[in-house]
């Protein structure tokens, strides 16, 4: 049976400590049987080591498991962490792209766009060409060009560039904070 927190089978780990205990208990066996005259010789020094590395070797073994498994145990904690704060961020993203969603849609209506020039201007938000929008929106790229020139006059806009710095220009900044009377975050600028 293999645990589930590392990938040596738990019978491996029962086998291989009960082999070396079985060594060190031979070991022991062994010394007591000769009975030997002095302990310092060279017959009792190799039984002896045989049985301290035998049972170092045990714990050392069951020590590399344990401390392989707490480590597992604590990567997969901060796993788990971890995805429940992707979640949250997820979450709260799609919470704030859905306002914002709201919000270029009122604003679209205060410029009073068509429903077709909505749909250009947004296609133009998310980076396509004229080309691009006419072959998404099933039109001709001249007919795109016209709802396009459109959204640009009732918006006082100049162009693609203006439109998406209208609303996304502020979108991405880092926010720094500075002591204010207000504590308000300001928004550090490109220029």
């Amino acid at each position: 049976m293999t645990t589930p927190t590392d990938d040596v089978p738990h019978g491996v780990r029962i086998g291989l400590s009960a082999l070396l205990l079985a060594i060190a208990v031979w070991g022991v066996v062994d010394l007591v049987l000769d009975r030997p005259e002095t302990w310092l010789s060279a017959h009792v020094l190799v039984e002896s080591g045989f049985v301290v590395l035998s049972i170092s070797t045990i714990l050392y073994l069951w020590s590399s498991w344990l401390g392989a498994q707490r480590s597992l145990l604590r990567a997969t904690d901060r796993l788990v962490a971890n995805e429940a704060e992707r979640d949250r961020w997820k979450a709260k993203a799609t919470q704030l792209l859905r306002g914002l969603g709201v919000e270029i849609d009122a604003q679209f209506e205060r410029w009073l766009l068509s429903p077709a020039e909505r749909q250009v201007a947004l296609l133009l938000l998310k980076g396509l060409g004229h080309k691009e929008a006419a072959q998404v929106l099933d039109r001709s790229e001249r007919t795109v060009r016209q709802h396009a020139v459109a959204v640009y006059r009732k918006s006082g806009l100049a162009g693609r560039a203006e439109l998406s710095a209208f609303f996304l220009e502020d979108l991405l900044l880092p926010i720094h904070r500075e002591e204010t009377d207000d504590d308000e975050p300001k928004a550090i600028g490109v220029g």
